[in-house]
């Protein structure tokens, strides 16, 4: 039987911490799906389509080393509608600190009444990776900053180009 999970996230843009849950939970899982949420309300800086198309040329450079498969799907529905779609038995989730505890706590225990067979899986943000957001590194790019420790090149010149307009 294959593991598969799935990776929730806006990822406007992937980051660092994003990179890190993938590689440790693609090690874990046979296969790990990518959901990229549509989710419009949040007002994304990027397009579906170029959230999509970093995420995909950041996690192509993910191969070797014990790594699953990783598939990149953008979703609208309810995650747990998208993991039995998708045959995944594991929702990942990266933790930062207590305050992001406190709120996948609420969503795991409501994913679980949505779906009991689906399980929540929380991943500790390493230590250097703890205070990046990608809602913080979109506001360091808009005033001029530096991004190039909490992202990798590509994202920071995207960000970069997008805030020159």
């Amino acid at each position: 039987m294959q593991r598969i999970g799935v990776y929730p996230g806006t990822f406007d843009p992937i980051h660092n911490g994003h990179i890190d849950i993938i590689r440790r939970s693609a090690r874990l899982l046979d296969k790990l799906v990518i959901a990229v949420a549509i989710n419009e309300d949040k007002g994304p800086l990027f397009t579906l389509d170029e959230r999509v198309a970093m995420m995909r040329e950041e996690t192509d450079r993910l191969t070797g080393d014990g790594i699953g498969e990783i598939e990149i799907v953008p979703f609208k529905n309810l995650v747990t509608q998208f993991a039995t779609e998708v045959g995944a038995s594991v929702i990942v989730r990266g933790l930062r600190g207590v305050s992001d505890f406190d709120y996948e706590f609420q969503m795991a225990g409501m994913n679980a009444r949505l779906s009991a067979k689906v399980e929540t899986v929380f991943l500790m943000a390493e230590a250097n990776n703890q205070a990046i957001a990608s809602k913080l590194i979109r506001e360091i790019a808009r005033l001029g900053g530096n991004v190039d420790s909490f992202t990798t090149p590509a994202v920071a010149g995207k960000l970069l180009k997008r805030f020159s307009r």
